[in-house]
């Protein structure tokens, strides 16, 4: 009876273990170098990620739809297929969360692999530690539920635009539109206070982690900007919902509430 008790328990103590394994959140590291793609697996195994990696762009795009990770980490300069074309690629079929992986002092690079729907980037020679304090962040902000501004309902319509933030989803009209979960996070800080103005190391704190004492290219808050207008906005070079305020940031307009009178 003893035996069956602890084989029981045991068998439990399995089940939940497998349970906890099979919630690991997944990162994808692509790079041509062995021995980056070695201290990242390491690494990032060692606290809680299950990691699985790619050697050049045509196999990341393979490994990718093979293994459905959470998160990838991609260089720029690869064989084969670059970042950018990996960036494309996956933009075209999965919202799936990119840091990229950057020359140093290539702003251009940078730039370019923003414009193309990656989330964020880290520069070359890069603190494994700087990139793991990236990735913990911009998973969190992708799976954050909500923030302070939103209505309980957490539906809020603008114009022919719907944000449901429960879902995290975005109608314009009847036709959803896909966003990047760090785009969607960044159309959800600026709608919780509609109407007043953020600054861009406002938001880099926000929506990105970045503290105020560490310098970061603003860039990364224009381009996804002009990101989330060129999808929302009827005519993205002349903004009606997302604007600008000059010498600040941005804001998004005013969201007048039901029955209550437009100032």
């Amino acid at each position: 009876m003893v035996l069956k008790i602890n084989e029981e328990k045991r068998y439990k103590f399995e089940g939940e273990l497998s349970n906890l394994e099979s919630h690991k959140e997944k990162i994808l590291v692509v790079d041509d170098e062995a021995s980056i793609r070695r201290i990242l697996e390491t690494r990032l195994s060692m606290i809680g990620y299950d990691v699985v990696t790619a050697a050049d762009g045509e196999e990341a795009l393979e490994t990718f739809r093979n293994a459905t990770p959470d998160l990838v980490v991609l260089d720029v300069m690869m064989p084969k297929l670059d970042g950018y074309g990996v960036c494309q690629e996956l933009r075209k079929e999965s919202d799936v969360p990119i840091i990229m992986l950057t020359a140093l002092g290539d702003v251009a690079d940078r730039i370019t692999g923003l414009e193309l729907g990656a989330d964020d980037y880290v520069v070359k020679p890069f603190s494994p530690k700087e990139l793991e304090a990236r990735i913990r962040s911009v998973l969190r902000r992708v799976d954050k539920s909500g923030i302070s501004g939103i209505p309980s309902s957490g539906v809020i319509t603008v114009v022919n635009i719907k944000i449901d933030t429960n879902k995290r989803q975005v109608y314009k009209g009847d036709e959803r539109i896909r966003l990047t979960g760090m785009e969607f996070s960044l159309l959800e800080l600026l709608v919780s206070r509609s109407g007043e103005a953020f600054s861009r190391s406002e938001i880099l704190q926000e929506v990105w982690g970045y503290t105020p004492e560490r310098h970061v290219d603003t860039r990364v808050v224009d381009v996804h900007i002009s990101r989330l207008r060129a999808k929302l906005e009827d005519d993205p070079s002349n903004p009606e919902l997302i604007l600008t305020a000059r010498g600040t940031g941005y804001l998004f307009q005013r969201i007048i509430e039901p029955g209550e009178a437009e100032k």
